[in-house]
This record gives C-alpha cells, sequence and structure tokens, in this order.
C-alpha cells in the first residue's frame, strides 16, 4: 500500500506518511492514504517489498467544531491493486466508521459527516482493508490507523472555582502575597497559543497586582489601612492565546477584606466629663460609666479601666465591661454632701493587646479628667447609736424612766425629729418613749424571773418628711432584787438504818432561789426551833457547796431502821 498525501484546511500543520511495507510471494501491491495537510506533497510514494504483517499508519486530522454545509474531506485509502476499474472495495470499520466517518468504497475517499468536539473525544481509532469485489477476498490485510480531532481556540478560560473570598491583614508591606488564582483552558494545550493562559487585573488598581504568568495576586501599595477602606472587589482576566489580539478571556471575581491590626490607640472622645452622684448611692453599686473609643476590632480594640489620679481614689473604684469595653464606676465608700460635695479622679484607659510591630503609632492609652458631683439627698434621722442597751430594775414603778435615744437630721436643714417604738402585732407593750425627746419609760410592773431581756425598735422620722424613717435596735436588761425566798429543791423523805453510827451523814438537802446570783446563795441551813426537835439528828451548812448550798443531816444515835424525818419535819431554811 501507498500512502498520497493532499492538502487540508489546518494552515500550519505538516503531515508526514508514513508507508507499511508488505512482503509476499505472490503479487506486489500496496494501499496509498491521501490525507489533508498544509503542502501537497509532489509524487506518490509506491512500495514493492515482499508482503510483510502489520501496517504503519501516520495520523488523520480532521478539523473540530466544522460547521460548513458538506462533509468535511478527511483523507483517502488507496490500493496499488486498484486499476481504476471499481473491482477493489474499500472497507472502513472502528470508532464512528458508518456514523461518522464514511468511506466511498470505490474511492477510497473518506469524509466526516458531523461536527466534532475535542474536547470531548480528542482522537478515533479506524481499521481500514482493501478487497476484491468480485471475490471478496483481501487484496492487503487489514490496518489501524488514527483520525485526530484538530483543535481551534472554542475554549474559553474558566476560573473554576470563583468568586473567591479572601482576607489580608491592613498595614501590609507592598507585594503581600493574597491569593493565588488559577484559570482553566480545555483547548488543546500542545497545540499553538489556545491553552496559554495570561491573567491581568481588570479592577482593584492601584491597590492589588496579579502576575501575569503565575495568577498570583499581591498587594500593590504601602500601609493600606482598613479603618480608611476594609473591602475591595478585585476582577481577573485570564485570556488565551498567550493574551493576543482575538484570544477568549474569562474572568473572576476576588473579594478581599482588610483583617484588623492593633494599629490604633483607644482616645476618649472628651478631655472632660461631669457626673452627678446622690449621696444616697449605696456602697458597692455602679454610679456611671465612661468610654474610650478604638478605631480597631475584635481584641485589638481590648482595654482596662483604671484611676491613675484624683481625690476619690479611696470613694470610687473603676471595673471593665469585656462586652461594651465601658468603664464602669462604683462606689466603694459611702457619700456624703454635708462633708464633701466633689471628687475629680484622673481615668486611663489602655490598651491590653499590644502589637509592637506598630508602637511607633503610640502611645495605646489614654488619659481623661471625670469630676464628681456629690448630690444633696434628703437623707432620714442619724441616730447617736448603731444599737442601745438599757438597764432598768424589775418592780419598778410604772412610768420609770429607763433611757433615751438621740437622733439627729443629718441634712443642712436639722429638721425636728419625732419617736415611736415599732411593735409588731403580737409584742407585749412594756415600754413608751416620748415622741419629743426621745425618753423610753416603763409602762408595766417588771419581773426579771418572767422576762430578764427586752429587745425593742425604735423609729425616727422627721417632722418635715415623716416617710423618711431611720430604725435602731434598744436592748433593755431587767436588773434583779432579792424579791423571792429560797426554796427547797424538792421534797425529802429520808430513811435511816439502826445502825447507823453518830456523825455519819445520812442525807443532804439542796435549796434554790428564783433571783440572780447576786441576790441568791449563799442559804443558812438551820432546824425550825418551832418545832419539836428530834435529838437523835442535827443540822450543818456545807459552807462549800457554792452555788448549789446544801446541808448535811447527821445521826446522833443509833435507831430503829425507819423513816427519820418527814416532809413535815424537814428543816425550815431561811
Amino acid at each position: 500500500m501507498k500512502i498520497t498525501s493532499t492538502s487540508c484546511i489546518c494552515p500550519v500543520l505538516v503531515c508526514l506518511c508514513f508507508v507499511q511495507r508488505c512482503y509476499g510471494t505472490a503479487h506486489h501491491s500496496s494501499i496509498k492514504v491521501t490525507r489533508n495537510q498544509t503542502k501537497h506533497i509532489e509524487g506518490e510514494t509506491e512500495v514493492h517489498h515482499r508482503p510483510k504483517r502489520g501496517w504503519v499508519w501516520n495520523q488523520f486530522f480532521v478539523l473540530e467544531e466544522h460547521m460548513g454545509p458538506d462533509p468535511q474531506y478527511v483523507g483517502k485509502l488507496h490500493s496499488n491493486s486498484d486499476k481504476g476499474d471499481g473491482s477493489v472495495k474499500y472497507i472502513l470499520t472502528g470508532e464512528g466508521a458508518g456514523t461518522i466517518f464514511i468511506i466511498d468504497d470505490t474511492t477510497g475517499d473518506i469524509h466526516s459527516t458531523k461536527s466534532l468536539d475535542r474536547e470531548q473525544k480528542t482522537h478515533y481509532v479506524l481499521h481500514a482493508q482493501a478487497i476484491d469485489r468480485r471475490t471478496n477476498k483481501p487484496l492487503e490485510p487489514e490496518s489501524e490507523f488514527i483520525i485526530k480531532v484538530q483543535d481551534i481556540n472554542d475554549n474559553a478560560p474558566k476560573f473554576t472555582d470563583g468568586p473567591y473570598i479572601v482576607t489580608v491583614p491592613e498595614m501590609s508591606d507592598m507585594g503581600t502575597s493574597v491569593l493565588q488564582v488559577t484559570a482553566t483552558d480545555a483547548d488543546d494545550p500542545t497545540y499553538g497559543n489556545s491553552a496559554r493562559v495570561v491573567y491581568s487585573i481588570l479592577q482593584g488598581q492601584p491597590y492589588f497586582s496579579v502576575d501575569p504568568k503565575t495568577g498570583v495576586i499581591r498587594t500593590a501599595l504601602h500601609n493600606m489601612d482598613r479603618e480608611a477602606r476594609e473591602h475591595y472587589s478585585v476582577v481577573i482576566q485570564a485570556k488565551d492565546m498567550a493574551g493576543q489580539v482575538g484570544g477568549l478571556s474569562g474572568s473572576t471575581t476576588v473579594n478581599i477584606t482588610l483583617t484588623d491590626v492593633n494599629d490604633n490607640p483607644p482616645r476618649f472622645p472628651q478631655k472632660h466629663y461631669q457626673l452627678y452622684v446622690p449621696e444616697s448611692a449605696q456602697v458597692g453599686s455602679a454610679v456611671g460609666k465612661i468610654k474610650a473609643n478604638d478605631a480597631d476590632t475584635g481584641s485589638n480594640a481590648d482595654m482596662t479601666y483604671s484611676i491613675i489620679n484624683g481625690d476619690g481614689i479611696g470613694i470610687f473604684s473603676i471595673s471593665t465591661d469585656k462586652e461594651t469595653r465601658e468603664g464602669i464606676l462604683s462606689l466603694k465608700k459611702p457619700l456624703n454632701y454635708e462633708k464633701k460635695k466633689s471628687y475629680t479622679l484622673t481615668i486611663e484607659g489602655a490598651n491590653t493587646h499590644l502589637d509592637f510591630r506598630f508602637s511607633h503609632l503610640g502611645p495605646f492609652k489614654d488619659a481623661t479628667m471625670l469630676k464628681i458631683i456629690v448630690g444633696d439627698v434628703d437623707e432620714p434621722p442619724l441616730f447617736s447609736m448603731p444599737s442601745y442597751v438599757m438597764e432598768v430594775y424589775e418592780n419598778a414603778k410604772i412610768g420609770t424612766v429607763v433611757g433615751t435615744v438621740l437622733a439627729q437630721d443629718p441634712d443642712s436643714a436639722n429638721s425636728l425629729v419625732r419617736y415611736f417604738i415599732d411593735y409588731s402585732a403580737e409584742d407585749d407593750r412594756c415600754f413608751n418613749i416620748d415622741a419629743n425627746t426621745g425618753t423610753i419609760r416603763t409602762t408595766k410592773v417588771l419581773d426579771r424571773e418572767e422576762t430578764s431581756w427586752y429587745n425593742i425598735t425604735v423609729a425616727a422620722s422627721e417632722n418635715d418628711n415623716p416617710g423618711l424613717l431611720s430604725h435602731v435596735t434598744v436592748g433593755i436588761r431587767v436588773l434583779d432584787v432579792n424579791d423571792n425566798p429560797p426554796e427547797l429543791a424538792r421534797e425529802y423523805d429520808i430513811v435511816v438504818c439502826e445502825n447507823s453510827k453518830p456523825g455519819q451523814v445520812i442525807h443532804t438537802i439542796s435549796a434554790t432561789d428564783k433571783d440572780d446570783f447576786a441576790n441568791g446563795p449563799r442559804f443558812n441551813f438551820f432546824l425550825d426551833e418551832h418545832l419539836s426537835i428530834n435529838p437523835n439528828f442535827t443540822l450543818k451548812d456545807n459552807e462549800a457547796a457554792v452555788p448549789s448550798p446544801s446541808g448535811f443531816v447527821h445521826a446522833r444515835e443509833m435507831g430503829a431502821c425507819g423513816p427519820a424525818m418527814r416532809k413535815h419535819s424537814c428543816p425550815r431554811l431561811a
């Protein structure tokens, strides 16, 4: 077989022909293939060798995306055995044979009947054979060849991952890498410049640049400030044909956000502030807020507040609200308008997370002056003592003075004060108080042995403002007088045995007294002189028995075992 070349549509393709050589003893023949190519190769090369099994074929080419009205000519098969009388029949089999590729079985001309897309299939493998039309016997062994779909620039570059969202720290050096974008081109990278992509920036200058070969986006300015501008929309174009005119292009958007660094110190909006705090403010309560502004965000804007100077350092404290970044001013000690009417504080706000790369932009703190005005409040009367303890003797006459409480209006008006006892419904009202003087008196005769201590609550109010009350606790101790005689601890029924020895203690008698210790023991024990005295027994004080005084009963003489002292014969005690 012999290959003959003809011209083709593709103007840059030079096709080389590879000849299959056959070796045989019967006859010498060959098939030649004519293909479309750039140049017309003069003449035909006939190979006359002995037949050898196996063919070496070069590729056919067919242009992709052919849109002409007629089938596209691919090439021609020809056998040296073909004398032009129609006795040779050409057969084409393989991929697309009969559907995409058709062959004129008489002339061997191959045409493509469909528009092909190289990006879907790059080549087709087919088989060619020449047979005798009359005998259907092969004139040549079946041979394999390839039809390659030749690329045209019909695909624009595409960014498969866009649009992009990326961040870069503010104040970055010029040339800092931001992102690398990549566009792909479905055209043949081995053929021409159809898939050779060049990158350029359509939008985003002069802030950013892109490397035309690598697609790396970089910052193009020094010290880009987030506080001046935070978001940038950069449009990147990828153009094939190495960027030449006529090349296809695709674009993508890169949304770039400058992230914050601590390059801004806190600043108080004012250098002087004034705050009103009523003197009635409770210790520990928040009395005011103050805030310094920081143009940074997140942890770069975190700060702490402190009082660095002023006459109110011991009276006020300041803490930091981490959520609002405000300074919370609290009261450490009570305020008194009558003693001090104003305070001055110097308050500082300082960043907690410093970036030493930007220390030259500092210092990262600021101070302001705060004047606190103490407000006068109509306060309730103030007692001279936080609590009172008073004493009164039991059995005192009704109306006896127990003591006096004193309260005064702490305000400059110095209003008159009235007093009253704050009784609950179930209290036994044993005392009253003079509304004007605060003198407490008894309203009943008191018995210490019943109640030895009273707790009462005295309230004081101003005449001008009765709704303002203050209270104080008054404890009243009832003092003892010797108003209760001693009593035997219990009734005694003493039994003595007949063999008791003289002087032997046969029983101990105890006594109690309801009065206080000072008016109770020690007791004197003796036998009642008005009763007949049994000479066999004596009674003796146990002087050491304090505070449970007792007396010993002794046997004088042996007697019969039996009751020696009945209840009625118990000694009388005085």
